[in-house]
């Protein structure tokens, strides 16, 4: 039953009570529990979700309004709540559907008779792991804590990094169904207005049934991405202290209930490149750290098709590199070998999501010796081949991003593909094509993907080449 916006409370009781039974299909669901109460000689009912309350918070406030025996505090429902109610989070509200949404989001509600209002008592708490370090976004030395999926705590965590008053935290609520909590956050004095703007009308217009894959879900609803151009828009981060710092530099961060990571925009190439972690060492220690990430970055991407054209171009390889050549004959042709291995590399990497830990030192094992010393005893493929796939699979996690690292494999792939069919000609196009690609993107905001490249920004490009110190 859907309930409209401006259907009254009643001042009978029974008749509340029938109204959000039946609404909420009390009957049918054992953990709506619509338990009756009795404070000061008046019939209440308080419903509420069994799971997502705190049982002692209940304990307590039911405790003390036993005690009540005082009737000027039961003139209205305001008079009661000033009075009457030992708890922070309680509001007053005669809004029907939105008492229905605050119950089903673990809220308990209490209905008194005589009363036309519901008193809304926040005593939930949500199901949730430990905070801890993440799995994926591991740091070297800074704080292992990291966001989970309650988004109450994930805003605590920004809370506790950022303490000014600037930090603002928008609450919106997106899906008919799903009603999941979205959480806007950003810094009032340095945020882009113009593009906070257009992201708030974005999540404010969305009409889905519900975000089902969480901030993926919600991300696809407010950005319409190009299929031609891999590279991503967003950075997904699961570490409290990238996403603060994010925020200290005029970003915007969004976060999704029950998703343990948040977006960050908008976001440049080199802003999805760059780790927090850098700046947790001294500035030369971290301004290495940064230069290795971005030369691997730049090596997974060539550095298999530049072995594939010295192969077809051996007259072209300089004398002192000639070794890479491969000299004996071969029963797959290079390209088909990089191109199997690409996806074979996928295969592994899909199936290590699925092993159990107790079997993932030996399954690695049987991988590594088996898949490859095996292959290429067999003359599947050459040592070579297996050599630098196995870089490329390595290096391409010295960046942080899953959808960069795909991209540069997508990209890996065409280049491979051109080399292949066009020699020379074919490895320049899709370098050009790449660097195309590059240039015509652009942030979320509408800016160079490229910024502070293109346009060229000097101090700010030293910025993101140069770990500077944090102090001047």
């Amino acid at each position: 039953m859907e309930m409209s916006d401006d259907m009254p409370l009643s001042t009978h009781i029974d008749d509340n009570i029938a109204l959000f039974k039946k609404t909420l299909h009390a009957d049918e669901s054992f953990d709506l529990i619509s338990r009756p109460v009795q404070i000061n000689r008046r019939r209440c009912c308080l419903f509420f979700i069994d799971g997502l309350i705190k049982d002692e918070v209940m304990e307590k406030v039911l405790e003390f309004f036993y005690s009540l025996d005082k009737e000027e505090d039961m003139r209205d429902a305001n008079t009661f709540v000033k009075n009457c109610v030992p708890y922070v989070e309680v509001t007053v509200t005669d809004n029907s559907q939105q008492i229905c949404m605050n119950i089903l989001s673990g809220v308990s509600a209490l209905f008194i008779d005589g009363f036309e209002q519901a008193i809304m008592i926040d005593s939930r708490t949500y199901p949730q792991r430990q905070t801890s370090e993440p799995e994926k976004d591991k740091s070297l030395r800074g704080s292992k804590d990291g966001f989970v999926e309650t988004l109450i705590s994930n805003t605590a965590l920004l809370r506790r990094r950022i303490r000014d008053t600037n930090l603002r935290i928008n609450a919106f609520v997106v899906g008919r169904e799903s009603k999941t909590d979205v959480a806007v956050c950003y810094m009032d004095n340095k945020v882009d207005k113009q593009l906070l703007a257009k992201i708030t009308k974005q999540i404010e217009a969305i009409n889905v049934h519900s975000l089902t894959m969480n901030q993926q879900s919600l991300i696809e609803a407010i950005y319409k991405h190009k299929w031609y151009n891999p590279f991503p828009k967003i950075k997904y981060t699961e570490r409290p202290d990238t996403a603060a710092s994010s925020l200290l530099e005029g970003n915007i961060v969004i976060l999704v209930d029950n998703s343990p990571s948040v977006l960050i925009l908008p976001t440049s190439i080199f802003d999805i490149i760059e780790e927090a972690d850098d700046y947790y060492f001294p500035p030369l220690t971290g301004t290495y750290i940064r230069f290795a990430r971005y030369i691997v970055t730049l090596a997974t991407l060539v550095i298999t098709p530049l072995w594939l054209l010295a192969l077809k171009n051996p007259d072209l390889v300089p004398k002192p590199f000639e070794f890479i050549l491969i000299t004996e004959p071969v029963n797959i042709p290079v390209f088909w070998q990089l191109m199997i291995l690409e996806l074979g590399i996928d295969g592994l990497r899909l199936a290590s999501v699925n092993t159990p830990n107790s079997l993932s030192t030996s399954l690695s094992i049987i991988g590594a010796i088996a898949l490859s010393d095996f292959a290429v005893t067999v003359g599947w493929f050459s040592t070579e081949a297996i050599l630098y796939m196995a870089f490329v699979a390595i290096a391409n996690y010295t960046q942080p991003s899953y959808e960069l690292g795909y991209s540069l494999k997508f990209l890996r792939m065409l280049l491979l593909i051109l080399t292949q069919l066009f020699n020379i000609w074919g490895f320049c196009a899709g370098i050009a094509l790449t660097f195309v690609l590059l240039l015509t993107n652009k942030t979320v905001s509408g800016k160079s993907y490229l910024y502070p490249l293109i346009p060229f920004n000097g101090k700010a490009l030293a910025r993101k080449l140069i770990r500077t110190p944090l102090t001047k």
